[in-house]
This record gives structure tokens, sequence and C-alpha cells, in this order.
């Protein structure tokens, strides 16, 4: 349950590793930032041109992961699972820098950011929170891919993939997020992609720091590293870990219901920003005891 109060990171913390596409090595500090400042990434072999808000319109690429972009040509890419990590705690604000164009991929899920956030803690702020309330549904894609919100007293999500593989099948998930579901069911969820595309992301320069010690890699109807699969439908939990990081660049917790079925990155930012092009589907209000309860 969120806090009437905005937060942020009590003290900065570090933490480092490898892109999971550009395969180099990522240096990270997430450190507290004021009130109302949102969640800002700093490109800091870049200097000032590297300043980027994590917002909907910022978003430039969403192929096999969120990039967000400024308009000086700075990017930083693979940003969802610090995003979840920072919707899942309720942190409000926050400066993340990087000393290169994408986020360390660590082992696949949020479960080492998350580690690296709970080493600090987190400090409140002087100022109220705000949340994004849904007032009419909201739906991007088509009757097979498809993203929505709705209407809903608290956080919930709702999402469904298929696969062809027996591996992965229909899965299916639903829950109401909060800081301990987020822990429990979602932040240790692990990515996941198939050994028949690796030699196409490979050639295409995606896929370089991939390995079987960060990706759940499936090859036809077996999984080739299944110690890091902590749950038979941990598949379906990393697709709603990598939603709730892009519904965070809506820039503030959402009440309303999130449902989605074979939906990715790009559906989500084009949910995202459907939300915004549409100020009478949403309302922005302050915090209080009856709506505190969405992540």
């Amino acid at each position: 349950m969120l806090s009437f109060f905005q937060h942020t990171l009590a003290d900065p913390v570090q933490f480092a590793g490898i892109g999971i596409h550009s395969g180099r090595a990522a240096n990270v500090t997430l450190k507290p930032a004021p009130a109302d400042t949102g969640v800002v990434f700093s490109r800091i072999d870049l200097g000032e041109d590297g300043l980027i808000p994590a917002t909907g319109d910022a978003v430039c690429e969403t192929r096999l992961g969120t990039v967000v972009g400024n308009g000086r040509g700075a990017t930083v890419s693979t940003i969802e699972h610090l995003m979840a990590v920072f919707a899942g705690l309720g942190i409000d604000n926050v400066r993340v820098e990087l000393d290169g164009p994408e986020a360390p991929i660590m082992d696949g899920s949020a479960a080492a950011v998350l580690a690296a956030v709970d080493e600090v803690g987190l400090r409140r702020q002087g100022a109220r929170g705000r949340q994004i309330e849904i007032l009419e549904p909201l739906e991007v894609g088509r009757a097979d891919k498809r993203a929505a919100l709705l209407p809903a007293s608290r956080f919930e999500m709702a999402v469904e993939i298929d696969f062809q593989t027996s591996v992965i099948g229909r899965q299916s998930l639903e829950l109401a997020l909060d800081e301990a579901t987020f822990r429990s069911e979602l932040a240790d969820a692990r990515t996941f992609g198939f050994l028949d595309e690796v030699d196409r992301l490979r050639a295409a320069g995606l896929g370089l720091g991939a390995g079987l010690d960060n990706t759940v890699v499936i090859d036809g109807e077996r999984v080739l590293n299944p110690e890091l699969l902590g749950r038979p439908d941990d598949f379906v939990r990393h697709k709603a870990l990598d939603a709730l990081g892009d519904l965070r660049l809506a820039g503030a917790p959402i009440i309303g219901r999130y449902e989605a079925c074979c939906a990715g990155h790009a559906l989500n930012n084009d949910l995202v920003r459907a939300l915004l092009s549409r100020p009478r589907a949403w309302r922005l209000v302050s915090r209080s005891p009856e709506l505190a309860r969405a992540v």
C-alpha cells in the first residue's frame, strides 16, 4: 500500500552488469531526487545531453525491450525492469545514472535491482503523492493482441500469453498488485527467448549479452536451463513484470485494471500514449487512505 507522500531513495546505490542486447558492461547509480522530479535517466557519458525523462512520449523503440530517448540523440534501452521496481516499491522520484546506452540485464529479472534498493531503503518526502485514476476504458491492438486499461478501485493486472511450444502454451495471470505481491509474484520472473532466433538476433546486433545465466532459453519443446525457472508460469509473470515497468512511463501509479492478451512493449507503449492523449479518460488524484491501494 502506497504512502500518502512521495518517496525517493534514502541514499545512492550502485550495481553493474551487461546489457542483454549490446553485450556491453553497464554501471548504474540510482540517486535520490527531489519531490515532483519523477524518474529521470542520465547518460553520464554524454553530460547534459544525456538527460532523458522517463515518459511515455520519450519511448523511441520497443523491439525486444523499451528504449527511451531525447531530442539530442541520447537513448537508454531495456529500462523495463528498473521501471518495474520503481512502480512495485512506490518510488516516485529517482535519478538513474548510466555510463552507456543500455541498462544491465542482471539475472534476467528485477530481483537484483530490488535487492540493491533494499540495501539503502526509501525516504519519505514532504509532497503528497499522485495517482492516475482510470475513468473510461482504453484499448489498443486487435482481438488476438490487445492491451487495455479499465476503471477499478485498485491496480489490477490480468495478463495472458499464448505460444505454440508446449513449454509455454497458453498461460494467464491475474492479481491485485501491491508491494508484497510485486516482491513475491513478479520480481524474480526471468526473461526468456528461443534458441532458433539467436543467429537472427545477433546478426541484427541484438541479444549479444544474452546467455544461459540470464535468459530462460527454449529449444523446441524443452528448456535448456530449467534451473532459471522458479515456477512453470514464470513466462506470463515476466510479461506482467515488463508491463508494470512500461506502464510506469505514464508518469504516476495507476488506479485501474490492466488487461493484456499477447501484448508486448509496443502495445504497452501504445496504451500509455493513448492514455496520455485522452485526458477525459482519467484524472490525477492525490493519494488518500481510500486511494492508496494502487502500485
